[in-house]
């Protein structure tokens, strides 16, 4: 690690910077918990240390350091990753360096691409302005917006010319960058070769869609013509270095900090629900940007909060893409309410025939996703036979099952079978089936807690530095090495690994497994954080000696009743004499 990244890692909190992306609780005297980001989980896993500065979670074993967390959070490099913590630290950046040339490739071409989409973004603001923007600026303000919402979501035009904006940006880039920023398109040629670019987008009204810092990565464009030769209603870019359609949510930018402040988020479909809502004061909104709701929009959505209130359109698709949002929220813990807005309205238009005070009214009463699950289900099969109630049963059951808490999915389960007319034990049963499938396919496997014994000679060959606790348990290891052999074999190969490191190096960096990393980072966010005294490892070397003297005097017991059914007369003697010293050995510990 260079010394700037040193300099930074000493400077950066940990906690600080986590909890920019993570909901954290405290959880002990140096502990913070809270659901983890990087896999789906009901239940926080996910422990962060103030002290020892790293973070761990014990669903999925990622864990490291913060320099670790943003390179997997923000997908960057480490270099990125130090300069990014570095700034939102602000500490000065030096010269930058770069590890390898492919390195410092990607970091240009990324540079690159931000800063053509910016010049982009600019672009069409300044087309939207033009005489051409004319059709554009009618269309826009037939949406209700003004000059300052336009600006505010910097909304803009594409022209009708093919050429135009490769015109404005071929001189920022070479041709490879600009084929790869998604901006434009083009045919192979013959032999396989890329032909010449031309606009992506055109007569076409530009919505940038940025990432969370900020900086647009991606465009939506709506055509302002119909027929076939205008091509699909809604354009998106394509994917690119900088855009992942289904890691981003439109608007999360403006929206993070007020979806924390108000601890819920209200999830809309189109770009146009969600800028009229924002412009309306509801700041806590987000859009899928018409795109599939997925788990990691789910996962990025649970770093600022687990409630969320889903208002999708409410035609066929609106409903189907609602349900599996409702699926996906619920697998992940989020309480999730869902919106119908009457007539049929979409919230843009909902907000400007009806007024923002009755779009909020609906919002607050808001029905729970069981209630228009049920409604739902009672639509698509309506309960009149028994088929028809087994098929509605059948659409609920796995909603049912998503939830975390049993008392819901219980409260849910009556609700239904109420509802559907059908006895509320056959529900239950069919969810104690279920739940027993699910434990058979988890099974019982899993290691077993440390013991104190482990944990405080673990403890004191971590500590930070050399002190009389690390020289104690060195003089307990060497003198009984044999008994030390005998742990459990994770654990003493930990043991080995951490007393080979080099002093004051990090323990976490000193072992090389997943497994033993968790088991590190478990023993560090315990409650037994403070470093053990010389007294407590004599004591915990004394009790590792007597397990092991223990664990061997049951094998030895083991060995003899075999040895004693067999008839193996010279075998029961060696057998019984070797236990008599392991009998007499632990007489003396006692």
């Amino acid at each position: 690690m260079s010394d700037f990244a040193q300099t930074v890692k000493q400077q950066a909190d940990i906690v600080k910077i986590i909890g920019e992306y993570v909901r954290l609780k405290k959880a002990g005297a140096q502990n913070y918990s809270g659901l983890c980001p990087f896999h789906g989980e009901k239940t926080a896993s996910f422990s962060v240390h103030a002290t020892r500065q790293f973070f761990h979670c014990f669903g999925c074993g990622q864990s490291g350091d913060v320099f670790t967390f943003i390179q997997k959070i923000e997908n960057v490099s480490f270099p990125e990753s130090v300069r990014i913590i570095a700034q939102k630290c602000g500490i000065p950046l030096p010269k930058r360096d770069f590890s390898s040339p492919e390195e410092a490739a990607e970091h240009r071409q990324r540079g690159k691409l931000i800063e053509l989409h910016e010049v982009a973004t600019q672009w069409f603001e300044e087309q939207l302005r033009s005489p051409e923007g004319a059709t554009a600026r009618e269309y826009l303000t037939g949406r209700g917006l003004n000059d300052q919402g336009i600006a505010r979501f910097r909304i803009g035009y594409a022209s009708d010319s093919f050429h135009a904006l490769r015109e404005r940006l071929q001189s920022l880039a070479d041709m490879d960058t600009l084929r790869a920023s998604g901006l434009f398109s083009f045919k192979e040629q013959e032999g396989g070769k890329p032909g010449p670019l031309y606009a992506r987008f055109r007569r076409r009204v530009t919505f940038p869609i940025a990432a969370e810092s900020g900086k647009v990565i991606a465009f939506t464009a709506r055509a302002l013509e119909s027929g076939d030769k205008a091509g699909p209603k809604y354009l998106n870019s394509p994917e690119t270095p900088l855009y992942t359609k289904g890691h981003v949510l439109f608007n999360l930018d403006k929206a993070r900090q007020p979806i924390r402040d108000n601890n819920f988020a209200v999830l809309v479909e189109g770009q146009m629900d969600c800028i009229s809502a924002y412009l309306a004061g509801i700041t806590n909104i987000l859009a899928t940007s018409g795109t599939a709701f997925t788990e990691a929009q789910v996962r990025l959505l649970s770093r600022y909060t687990t409630r969320v209130i889903v208002n999708f359109d409410p035609d066929t698709a609106g409903a189907n893409a609602a349900e599996k949002s409702i699926a996906l929220l619920t697998e992940e813990g989020f309480e999730v309410k869902i919106v119908t807005l009457e007539g049929g309205l979409d919230p843009d238009r909902y907000i400007r025939e009806r007024g923002v005070k009755d779009y909020i009214a609906a919002l607050r009463s808001a029905r729970r996703h069981q209630d228009y699950l049920i409604e739902r289900a009672r639509h698509l099969h309506p309960p009149r036979t028994p088929d028809a109630k087994i098929a509605a049963l059948n659409y609920l059951l796995p909603h049912i099952r998503r939830l975390p808490s049993r008392i819901a999915r219980d409260e849910f389960a009556s609700d239904a079978a109420q509802s559907l007319g059908i006895d509320s034990a056959l529900v239950r049963e069919e969810l104690r089936q279920a739940a027993s499938k699910r434990r058979d396919s988890l099974g019982s496997a899993g290691s077993y807690p440390l013991t104190r014994a482990e944990q405080i000679l673990l403890q004191a060959f971590a500590a930070p530095h050399v002190s009389e606790t690390h020289r104690a348990a060195e003089a307990g290891y060497r003198q009984h090495e044999s008994d030390f052999a005998r742990m459990r074999s994770d654990v003493h190969e930990i043991l080995g690994l951490l007393r080979a490191r080099p002093a004051g190096s990090d323990p976490l960096e000193a072992v090389t497994t997943p497994g033993q990393r968790q088991i590190l980072a478990s023993l560090f966010v315990s409650v037994h954080d403070t470093e053990p005294s010389p007294a407590e490892v004599e004591s915990a070397v004394h009790n590792l000696r007597c397990a092991s003297l223990q664990q061997e005097q049951r094998s030895l017991r083991a060995a003899l009743d075999a040895a004693e059914k067999s008839g193996n007369a010279e075998e029961v003697l060696r057998l019984t004499a070797a236990k008599l010293a392991v009998d007499r050995r632990l007489r003396e510990l006692d």
